[in-house]
């Protein structure tokens, strides 16, 4: 097994599928959030299984309670995380019976395409390949395409691009693809009413994230997701290199000072001139988010205010959303 990256897929001895997330694991664990279970009856069917979306829609409080459930049904999924000081769904390592990588997944899909959808995918990465230039080993394909559990009449395409240079390539050129086209119209009313409803934005804030998300849109009518990736060389530090201390809620304003590592999932901003609102008062250097929507948004020089969970790193702090422990956490502009 490779070095473990966000988005990967695991399934685990009872036949659940875990998506992986981040970059930070235990030597002995790989830390998860529970996507599908067998079902008697479901959407989503492979061979002759059925099986359940565990996660409607992606937000901390919607794995927060797939994580009750495993508390429930499978504890052996639920683990205490000394670095980071949280409870969290955990696989071990002697749990996986198979792990998915998302690049070697798209190397089938061009060498042998078993349906439409696949083909799509493999269309879609090549006009990608045709306009950056990047190889096809820095794509990947990751959700239900890559657990070969999707349905060519209602599944997304959720594409991987590993590394920053690469990403960047693929941000510049993807409005620009020839089958490429943009949330617009109902669409885009569709995305931006999902966001106020799930994050508690106003309409003013989620027109401005519409308007920033480069990532998402339709191939040949399609939906399609695409998602930066972190390389090996790019993953930075070791599990319990450093601790993080939860230090309860707090609410600042700032300046982004640097958003070069934002499209990333966790996405993390530096931060300037930054003023706590509420909570305890300490120089916070940077905004970590552990949820999507943020990812990429917000550029240099730009005012936000945010709230979640202030943790303590080392002597140094830092705020981060996408935490279990805070209420109506938040990244707005100001």
């Amino acid at each position: 097994m490779r070095t473990p990256k966000d988005r990967d897929f695991l399934e685990t001895d009872e036949g659940m599928f875990f998506c992986v997330t981040g970059y930070l694991h235990p030597p002995d664990k790989i830390t998860a959030y529970l996507k599908y279970s067998p079902a008697v009856k479901g959407k989503w069917k492979r061979g002759t299984t059925y099986f359940r979306r565990e996660l409607p829609y992606y937000h901390v409080f919607s794995i927060s309670d797939t994580i009750d459930y495993l508390k429930e049904n499978y504890p052996h999924y639920v683990h205490f995380c000394p670095v980071r000081h949280i409870e969290m769904s955990m696989v071990p390592i002697s749990y996986i019976k198979k792990y998915y990588n998302p690049e070697t997944r798209m190397n089938q899909l061009f060498s042998e395409p078993k349906d439409e959808l696949e083909e799509k995918v493999a269309a879609f990465a090549q006009e990608i390949m045709d306009e950056t230039g990047i190889p096809l080993k820095v794509l990947g394909v990751t959700g239900s395409i890559l657990i070969n559990l999707h349905n060519p009449v209602f599944s997304d395409m959720d594409v991987i691009v590993y590394g920053k240079e690469n990403s960047l390539k693929v941000k510049n050129t993807l409005k620009t693809l020839a089958h490429v086209a943009i949330l617009e119209n109902e669409k885009k009313e569709e995305w931006i009413q999902h966001k106020m409803k799930i994050f508690c934005m106003d309409r003013r804030q989620a027109q401005l994230f519409a308007a920033r998300k480069w990532n998402y849109g339709f191939f040949k009518n399609t939906y399609f997701s695409v998602h930066p990736t972190r390389t090996d060389a790019e993953i930075t530090g070791t599990y319990g290199d450093v601790t993080y201390t939860g230090r309860g809620p707090a609410t600042v304003r700032a300046e982004i000072a640097d958003s070069s590592e934002s499209m990333f999932l966790p996405a993390l901003y530096k931060i300037d001139n930054v003023k706590v609102m509420k909570g305890e008062d300490v120089v916070i250097e940077e905004i970590v988010s552990y949820e999507g929507v943020y990812c990429d948004v917000f550029s240099e020089g730009e005012k936000v205010e945010a709230r979640g969970r202030l943790e303590q790193v080392n002597g140094k702090y830092r705020l981060v959303l996408g935490t279990l422990e805070v209420k109506n956490q938040y990244m707005r502009f100001v």
